[in-house]
């Protein structure tokens, strides 16, 4: 286990100093050799994803995912790979699987975002301008957006097809 941890923590020096290239096979030669460790999965799908290879990253994460990852490492992949499900063309699986991370981290405007994008991609601007006008409204300091917070609720709605007062 040491050597796990070892070896598990200078893939992960790397890839956060930069230097992915290096980080890579470090990731890949831990994945195979601990094919049911979540954590070590979902850190080799991330350098993939980081260098491009965002293909190559999918079956890292989704061996993680069902492999049952934990916190905190589940809401980053959840947004990662939904992310990529939609660069890759997989809208529906995007969309389930932000849409699944929106429900269960409410808090990160970032996977609302990503679900925006997923909606647009999708074919749905209305949705995902509504999403994009959550995001603002829920992050903004701007007195600007304060002063006119109602109205751009309404509109918001309005996008979504809601009935507003």
């Amino acid at each position: 286990m040491a050597d796990r941890n070892s070896r598990l923590a200078e893939a992960v020096a790397l890839r956060e100093r930069g230097d992915a290239t290096a980080a890579m096979p470090l990731l890949v030669a831990l994945a195979a050799d601990y094919p049911d460790d979540p954590v070590i999965q979902y850190q080799a799908g991330w350098v993939h994803d980081y260098l491009g290879l965002e293909a190559e990253a999918v079956p890292y994460y989704e061996r993680a995912l069902a492999l049952g990852l934990h916190e905190p490492e589940l809401e980053g992949l959840v947004l990662a790979l939904g992310s990529t499900y939609r660069n890759l063309g997989r809208t529906a699986d995007s969309l389930a699987l932000l849409g699944r991370g929106v429900h269960d981290y409410p808090g990160n405007e970032a996977m609302r975002c990503f679900l925006a994008l997923s909606q647009l991609s999708a074919g749905n601007p209305s949705e995902a301008l509504a999403l994009a006008f959550d995001v603002i409204l829920a992050t903004s300091q701007s007195t600007d957006i304060a002063r006119y917070r109602r109205a751009l609720l309404a509109y918001r709605d309005e996008l979504r097809g809601l009935q507003t007062d």
